[in-house]
């Protein structure tokens, strides 16, 4: 399958060509078109076989299909948890470079609060 077979905005296929993607991994490939539905979909794979792509590039594709109401402010609209600050960088500029041609990223690092119980 190809890229242009799973339903993705024309702005994200050239993102995604221009970094050198060919072709989907298989986890993209089975995670991508659910997630498209609106299925909620977790999917567990090896390091470097596409996961941030697999969820990525069908977030963005929903959220520039969105518009925001004009009186709204600026809302968060959608957040990526990860565990790590190095896995927020990652995750971050893989947002950036597959939304590059999106009018909707906006990516920004969020570090975390740790909670203490109070006594």
């Amino acid at each position: 399958m190809v890229f242009e077979k799973l339903g993705l905005s024309e702005p994200i296929r050239d993102a995604v060509r221009e970094l050198g993607y060919t072709k989907p991994t298989p986890v993209q490939n089975k995670v991508i078109p659910l997630v498209l539905e609106g299925k909620d979909v977790m999917a567990t794979a090896q390091t470097g076989t596409g996961k941030t792509a697999a969820y990525a590039l069908p977030l963005l594709h929903i959220l520039s299909k969105k518009t925001q109401k004009s009186t709204t402010s600026k809302v968060v609209r959608a957040l990526i948890l990860v565990p790590t600050r190095e896995l927020a960088s990652q995750v971050g500029a893989s947002v950036q470079a597959y939304g590059k041609k999106c009018r909707v990223v906006q990516c920004g690092d969020l570090w975390w609060c740790e909670v203490y119980p109070t006594s």
